[in-house]
């Protein structure tokens, strides 16, 4: 990759957050009789439609599903439609969470060799030589009672498969969330094998807050989801797993929820209180410099607040350290969460993926070496690609 950074027109858009199931993953989902399952029902149309319940008490009697979520042809036409040259592809939530342990960990080496196969015999990226146009996020067997073994023995299986970069990953872990100290093998498992986690919500939080009335899944999606990645990370930061591993990168869904909304409460929180306050060797909005953000936030204020608070990071070091205005963009990469939030009504291009895209090309302060970083080359640098 060249050292001068081309406007964002010269350079590929990667998309970092996009979902698939694949075909061995919904005919576990079909053999369920309750959530997570895939059910068939009649339509309105007095057809029969597959729909994805994901969760007990899913409004609707959950979403419909159909070939965009496993058909590899409809994720390129997607790319081609909204002019995206590569996608990061990750199996969306639930995952393996449903499963007994030795099931899960058959199932996720099945899946994660179907996962290298997609993306190497995917096309190569349009315009851009050396590139594929898909690459993906593995899955680690990631349930409770799962010997630790089983998970790192994963590990090392995603470490041979060249078209994987990395892991998603739940903000349970293996049932006790990620200050869970059964998780430090896995860590450094992860951090030794050079992996990026791409951490993402599924459960949310406590659904009474939400009250009776029908607001369809507005309030579990757009709160319940944030919420859950802030109180994830913030428990990881809280028990030092970044002090310890260092090198760990992760890549956090949705803008990382409302972490950096939040992020100097948090500090504030701690040092205010004798449980922690001596805790962490810096400030804890330092460790925000440490993570990866997606820009799927639909916002240029949002990513500008985000991109801010990654700025900042650095003045919290307890060495010494002064805010970085070029640092805030470089830690933030483009997503769509294709196949979800497709539009309404037919249209041509997804009103989601469109505005996140106007969200970054409109943040004040980005210029355009910042944005074309944002939509592409971050990803490149993160993942260690070169075209």
């Amino acid at each position: 990759m060249s050292s001068t950074r081309p406007s964002p027109s010269q350079t590929p858009v990667v998309d970092v957050h996009t979902h698939v199931y694949f075909p061995r993953y919904a005919a576990e989902l079909r053999a369920r009789s309750s959530a997570p399952r895939i059910l068939t029902r009649t339509g309105a149309d007095g057809k029969p439609e597959e729909r994805l319940l994901i969760l007990d008490g899913e409004p609707g009697s959950g979403r419909p599903v159909g070939p965009q979520y496993w058909n590899r042809e409809e994720k390129l036409e997607f790319m081609k439609r909204h002019r995206i040259h590569v996608s990061f592809v990750s199996s969306a939530n639930p995952w393996l969470d449903f499963l007994p342990a030795e099931r899960a960990s058959s199932l996720a080496q099945a899946l994660n060799n179907d996962l290298e196969e997609y993306c190497a015999s995917s096309p190569e990226a349009d315009g851009f030589p050396g590139l594929r146009s898909i690459y993906g996020f593995g899955l680690l067997p990631l349930v409770p009672h799962i010997p630790i073994s089983s998970v790192i023995q994963t590990i090392e299986q995603i470490k041979t498969l060249p078209h994987v970069s990395g892991v998603i990953m739940g903000t349970r872990g293996i049932g006790n969330g990620f200050d869970d100290e059964a998780l430090e093998p896995v860590w450094e498992a992860i951090e030794s094998a050079g992996l990026v986690v791409f951490v993402h919500p599924h459960y949310g939080v406590d659904g009474q807050a939400f009250g009776t009335r029908p607001n369809g899944h507005v309030l579990p999606l757009a709160l319940g989801f944030p919420f859950e990645t802030t109180i994830g990370i913030t428990r990881l930061i809280l028990a030092g797993v970044l002090d310890r591993y260092p090198n760990l990168r992760l890549l956090l869904a949705h803008s990382g929820g409302t972490l950096s909304q939040l992020s100097s409460r948090i500090a504030s929180c701690i040092a205010h209180d004798p449980v922690v306050a001596k805790r962490l060797e810096h400030d804890a909005r330092y460790y925000l410099g440490k993570l990866y953000f997606d820009a799927v936030a639909y916002g240029p204020e949002e990513l500008g607040f985000v991109s801010e608070t990654i700025a900042r990071a650095e003045s919290y070091n307890s060495a010494g350290g002064s805010y970085n205005a070029d640092a805030g963009s470089i830690r933030m990469l483009f997503g769509t969460d294709h196949p979800f939030f497709p539009p309404l009504e037919g249209s041509q291009k997804w009103q989601s993926v469109e505005d996140n895209l106007k969200a970054i090309r409109t943040v004040r302060g980005w210029n355009e070496s910042a944005q074309a970083g944002v939509l592409g080359l971050n990803a490149l640098r993160l993942f260690n690609l070169k075209y």
